[in-house]
């Protein structure tokens, strides 16, 4: 095992140290729905890209002041890794930590072709893991931006938790129902056993934002949706955004365990109508 880096890192393409693992391997559990995954790195940090079907996309946004050191040394550096390996790497160590004491992490990545490596340590006992990276497929872009958003609708997360457990999950869509008039917010399924509606009033005390400027309403397909389950499940606050496309994004803010604000993104594309 090669653990000794003189320089920490300074002649690598990328690298990255962090006194606490967990806090990555908390926001990679949260896209970790596909095996396999797109990493970018720039100046601002990484991002990691999952996808499906070209109809949803998961980013999970590590911003580069989680790191206690971050250095890259090209604008960007892009490759495609398999988020499981990645996962079950940083998951190494275990839940059984001693009270205090976390894993370590330090990231190398040398460029084109070169295996990213991982060094976890905790407690004295070292771990090296060497991942192989491959060439990045390009990713979905959904050009959702700040002026095509008609809808945006900002709540605490347990209440869409709350929501999401009680959809009819025999139906396979979800039709979002954003409007300045009453229902406000709908949520409809079309299941085996009929339709069912949740509403949610503009003026609950669990919405913290409600700007509506269009009454919209869309389907999407549910089965992707359920990918968004593991970040709502970690996150304290989610922005839901319609645009003016149909497309959707839930943003979710997740607090680490060391009390960074971190976000991860979703974004799904709507069912087309049917024409009969």
């Amino acid at each position: 095992m090669s653990q000794v880096r003189p320089g920490d890192g300074k002649d690598y393409l990328l690298f990255a140290k962090m006194c606490n693992s967990k806090n990555v391997l908390q926001l990679l559990k949260a896209v970790y729905f596909e095996d396999v995954a797109t990493l970018f790195g720039s100046s601002n940090g990484l991002k990691v890209t999952v996808e499906v079907a070209k109809s949803i996309q998961a980013n999970a946004f590590i911003q580069h002041d989680i790191f206690q050191e971050f250095k890259i040394t090209e604008e960007v550096t892009t490759f495609k890794i398999s988020l499981k390996s990645l996962v079950e790497c940083l998951s190494i160590f275990g839940v059984s930590s001693s009270p205090g004491v976390t894993p370590s992490l330090k990231m190398y990545y040398d460029g084109h072709g070169t295996p990213l490596e991982i060094i976890l340590e905790e407690g004295g006992v070292v771990t090296d893991c060497k991942i192989r990276t491959q060439e990045a497929d390009d990713t979905l872009d959904f050009n959702f931006t700040n002026t095509g958003v008609l809808n945006k609708i900002i709540m605490r997360s347990e209440v869409l938790k709350e929501v999401f457990s009680e959809l009819d999950t025999s139906s396979d869509v979800l039709e979002i129902l954003m409007s300045p008039d009453a229902p406000y917010f709908r949520l409809t399924t079309y299941g085996t056993y009929g339709t069912n509606h949740i509403d949610m009033p503009k003026n609950s005390d669990m919405v913290e934002h409600f700007m509506v400027k269009k009454t919209m309403s869309q389907k999407y397909k549910l089965n992707l949706l359920k990918h968004c389950n593991k970040a709502l499940a970690a996150s304290q606050k989610v922005s839901v955004r319609t645009d003016d496309r149909g497309f959707l994004c839930f943003q979710f803010m997740i607090k680490t365990e060391d009390s960074h604000i971190c976000f991860v993104e979703f974004f799904c594309c709507p069912e087309e109508e049917d024409d009969d």
